[in-house]
């Protein structure tokens, strides 16, 4: 199967899941106990024609199939409605969080990829020396730490004792070099696990294509040890690394909630956390599916990159 034709078939088995998702996100709502018009009023009482108005704004007053096929058209064209808490536009308010958490996300994933990958061929190609031994105490280290303790025990020391660095965001653009010195510590808290992990993933899988036939027969033709491990072995290992970084990329952006909170980070995290506390259900649905859409993306993505790398898994 042509690379091209391999992508359309991934890319139409994703479409049906796409719905799925969105069939789940909708029905969030509905399928809480009670009606949903008392959590979008925010379980106050309000007078029957408000009632009614809040209704038709919603679609409340039509049938289930027909709610889903209409917020469906709208989240196509990023129409989620307004807020009843806030009044304001749900995508504006999305809008303006999402570049912090894909700011904080792709950050944390890049400082994954920056330890996490000359860890992992250093502690491969070292086998039993204490460059081993040290790298795999780290990456034990790095998964075994929650992050919300790392980033409360980083903020206390350099934030609080040191004070080397802000304890709040600063007032200050998120493309601005304040805002990019406080992104530090949300940066290495959010990135530790994710480096510990590519690090013990990528040392197992080098230690086994080392061991390979082909690996020996490139020393054998007097290859350097450098073209051998940079050139043939890093290729082949690389395979199950990017599988996980992918994933790792959207579990990054969605499961920043408690970084976010612990250093006031103004993304999408806080947003869901101070919407899931007063209910405003549009805003969570609009939020749940980003994240939801992100992931399925990231999953179409590597297996594209997985079957760039490797052309024997198109069948």
């Amino acid at each position: 199967m042509s690379l091209g034709r391999y992508v359309l078939t991934r890319v139409s088995v994703t479409v049906p899941v796409l719905l799925g998702v969105t069939a789940l996100t909708f029905s969030f709502v509905h399928a809480l106990p009670g009606d949903p018009i008392d959590a979008l009023v925010g379980f106050r009482n309000v007078s029957p024609g408000t009632e009614a108005a809040i209704r038709a704004e919603y679609h409340l007053d039509r049938p289930i199939w027909e709610q889903y096929l209409l917020w469906l058209r709208d989240a196509l064209f990023l129409e989620f409605g307004e807020s009843p808490i806030t009044g304001r536009s749900v995508t504006a308010t999305v809008g303006r969080r999402l570049p912090a958490t894909l700011a904080l996300g792709g950050a944390a994933w890049l400082l994954a990829l920056a330890i996490g990958v000359p860890a992992g061929i250093v502690a491969a190609v070292r086998h039993g020396e204490p460059a081993d031994e040290l790298s795999r105490l780290a990456a034990l280290a790095g998964i075994a730490t929650p992050n919300f303790w790392l980033g409360l025990v980083l903020l206390l020391v350099f934030g609080v004792r040191l004070g080397w660095v802000r304890v709040i965001p600063p007032d200050a653009p998120l493309a601005s070099l304040a805002m990019a010195k406080f992104m530090i510590l949300p940066t290495i808290t959010l990135g530790t696990a994710s480096a510990a992990l590519v690090t013990r993933l990528l040392r197992s899988s080098m230690r086994q294509e080392l061991d390979a036939a082909y690996v020996r027969t490139a020393r054998a033709k007097g290859l350097r040890e450098r073209t051998v491990i940079l050139k043939h072995v890093l290729r082949n290992a690389l395979l199950p690394v990017v599988t996980v970084a992918g994933l790792q990329l959207a579990f990054l952006v969605d499961g920043a909630v408690v970084v976010e909170q612990i250093f006031s980070w103004p993304g999408m995290g806080r947003l869901l956390v101070r919407s899931i506390l007063q209910r405003d259900y549009p805003v969570i649905q609009a939020g749940v599916l980003l994240i939801a859409v992100s992931i399925v993306l990231a999953n179409l993505l590597v297996d594209i990159v997985y079957a760039v790398l490797d052309p024997r898994i198109r069948y």
